[in-house]
C-alpha cells in the first residue's frame, strides 16, 4: 500500500437483537475473545494511523473490550439518529485536524475478515485512485444484504437496500458487505447532507457512494474472494457457523506447526492458546482461554483446560482443568477435575477421580485416585493413599495441610486442617489425622478390632449369608 494515512472505523453501536441475549451480540465470544475484539485486532494489524470505533448499545462494555484489544482505539459515541452514515460522521469528527487519507469503514460483527484481504482491497481502491470502494459479495442467499446494482459495462452503478428494493433488484446475489474504503476530502460534507427519506429512517453509508458516482466522482465494487470472509453474525446459528470455520483454520495453522491433531471435527483451539511442535491432541479436547502447551505433551481424550499451563511430555487425559499448573512428565486423569491453583510438580500424578484445588504437589509425589486434595501443599516423592481428604474448612475458614516429602498416607486417609505430615511420615489405613505428625512416624487410630462369631445365624437366620456360613462351618 502507499503511504497515504489510513483511519479505520469500526461500527460497533448496533444492539443485535436478533440474538436474544443479555449479553451485547459484540461481546458473545469466539475462539476465546468477543466478536468485536476480532475486528479490533485486523484494524491494528493494518498499522492504521487511528482506530475509531463508534458505540451505543451497552457503551461502556463494549469500549472495554475494544480498548482491551487495542489501547491506542478511540471511543465516539453514536447519538440518536440512526443509520451507518451518521456513525461513520461521527467518527470522522475524532480524527486528527488536516487529515488527509483514507478511511476504512469496517463492521463489528464481521469478525472473519482479514488483514490480507483488506489490504488487497486498499491497494485496489488506492490504485484506482477512487473517491469510494465497496467490498463486495456473492451470497448462496442474499436476504438482508443491501444489493450491489452494477451498469451495463460492469461499473458500479448503486447499492439498494434491501427494504428499498425492487423485485429484480431482490434477485441480484452480489451484496454489499459493509466495509467500505473512502478518500476523506469529500466524505464530511456528503455525510452532513444525507436525510433520512428511506424505509428505515436512516442515515444510509450507501447513500454516499451514490453521491460521488452521481457527482462524476470514480467508485468501484470490488469482490471479496469468498463470502465466508464477510459473513456478518446476528443470531447464535450464525455466530456456531463463524465459530467453526474460525475453528478449522485454527486447528489447521497449529496442524502446520507441528502440532497433532487427531480429529480436528472434535477439537477446539482458542486463538489465545499456545502450543509447541509435537504437542498431541486427541479427541474431544477443548483448550481454551491462555492455555500453555509444551512439546511432546499429550493431551485428552475427551478433556477441557482453560487457561493451564502444561510441561513438556506431560500427559493429560480426560480431564477437566482450570488456572492449573503441570509439570514436565506428569500424568493426570482419567477423570480429574483441576481447580484454580493446581500445581503438580514434574512426574507427579494426579490421578483417576481426583478432585484438587489450590494445591501443591511436588515433584515425583502422586494422588492416584479417589481422592479431594484441597488448600494443601505435597512435597517431594510423596504417595497419597486412595480416597484421602482433606477436610480444609470448618465452616467458618479454610485451613491448609502440609504433608512433607516422602510420606507415605494410608487409604481412606482423612487430614483435619490445619495439620502438617512430617518428612518421612506414615499413616495407617483408615487414619483421621487431627494432629500434627511427626517426621518418621507412623500415625494410626487404634481401634482393635473385634468378632463376635455366630452373630449372622442369631440375627440373620434364613438368609443366603446364615445359610453360607453354615456350610462353612460344616466343612
Amino acid at each position: 500500500m502507499s503511504e497515504r494515512p489510513l483511519a479505520v472505523v469500526i461500527l460497533a453501536a448496533g444492539q443485535g437483537t436478533r440474538m436474544k441475549s443479555a449479553t451485547p451480540k459484540l461481546l458473545h465470544r469466539l475462539a476465546g475473545v468477543p466478536i468485536v475484539s476480532h475486528v479490533v485486532a485486523t484494524a491494528r494489524e493494518l498499522a492504521a494511523d487511528r482506530v475509531v470505533a463508534v458505540v451505543r448499545y451497552e457503551r461502556d462494555q463494549v469500549a472495554e473490550a475494544v480498548t482491551g484489544a487495542f489501547p491506542d482505539a478511540v471511543i465516539v459515541d453514536q447519538d440518536e439518529i440512526p443509520g451507518t452514515g451518521r456513525a461513520v460522521e461521527a467518527a470522522l469528527a475524532a480524527l486528527p485536524e488536516g487529515f488527509d487519507g483514507d478511511v476504512l469503514v469496517l463492521n463489528g460483527d464481521v469478525p472473519l475478515l482479514d488483514a490480507v484481504t483488506l489490504r488487497e482491497f486498499l491497494v485496489s481502491h488506492r490504485s484506482g485512485d477512487r473517491a469510494a470502494s465497496v467490498l463486495t459479495a456473492v451470497m448462496p442467499d442474499p436476504t438482508g444484504y443491501g444489493r450491489v446494482v452494477r451498469g451495463a459495462d460492469g461499473t458500479l452503478e448503486r447499492i439498494v437496500e434491501q427494504r428499498d428494493a425492487t423485485e429484480d433488484e431482490l434477485a441480484i446475489g452480489e451484496v454489499n458487505t459493509g466495509v467500505y474504503a473512502f478518500g476523506v476530502a469529500g466524505l464530511r460534507d456528503l455525510l452532513a447532507s444525507l436525510s433520512t427519506d428511506n424505509a428505515q429512517g436512516e442515515k444510509y453509508l450507501t447513500d454516499v457512494v451514490a453521491a460521488l458516482r452521481a457527482a462524476g466522482s470514480s467508485v468501484g465494487a470490488v469482490p471479496v474472494s469468498e463470502a465466508w470472509l464477510v459473513a456478518g453474525i446476528n443470531d447464535r446459528a450464525q455466530l456456531s457457523e463463524a465459530a467453526a470455520r474460525l475453528n478449522a483454520l485454527i486447528v489447521r495453522g497449529w496442524q502446520l506447526e507441528g502440532v497433532t491433531v487427531q480429529d480436528p471435527a472434535t477439537t477446539w483451539i482458542d486463538l489465545t492458546v499456545t502450543l509447541a511442535p509435537d504437542v498431541e491432541i486427541l479427541p474431544g479436547t477443548q483448550l481454551r482461554g491462555a492455555t500453555v502447551v509444551a512439546t511432546g505433551a499429550t493431551i485428552g481424550p475427551d478433556t477441557t483446560l482453560v487457561d493451564c499451563e502444561i510441561g513438556e511430555n506431560a500427559v493429560v487425559k480426560r480431564t477437566d482443568g482450570t488456572l492449573a499448573v503441570i509439570g514436565a512428565g506428569a500424568s493426570v486423569g482419567p477423570f480429574a477435575y483441576l481447580r484454580p491453583g493446581t500445581e503438580l510438580g514434574a512426574n507427579g500424578k494426579i490421578g483417576t477421580f481426583v478432585e484438587t484445588k489450590n494445591a501443591h504437589i511436588g515433584d515425583g509425589s502422586k494422588v492416584p485416585h479417589l481422592s479431594y486434595i484441597g488448600d494443601t501443599e505435597v512435597g517431594v516423592g510423596s504417595n497419597v493413599g486412595a480416597g484421602t481428604i482433606t477436610a480444609n474448612y470448618d465452616g467458618v475458614n479454610k485451613h491448609r495441610t502440609v504433608v512433607g516429602s516422602h510420606v507415605r498416607t494410608g487409604s481412606h486417609n482423612v487430614f483435619v486442617a490445619p495439620v502438617r505430615i512430617g518428612d518421612g511420615a506414615y499413616t495407617g489405613a483408615g487414619t483421621v489425622v487431627r494432629k500434627n505428625v511427626p517426621p518418621g512416624s507412623l500415625a494410626i487410630n487404634v481401634a482393635p478390632q473385634r468378632n463376635i462369631e455366630g452373630w449372622v445365624a442369631s440375627n440373620r437366620p434364613g438368609t443366603e449369608a446364615a445359610s453360607a456360613a453354615a456350610e462353612s462351618g460344616n466343612e
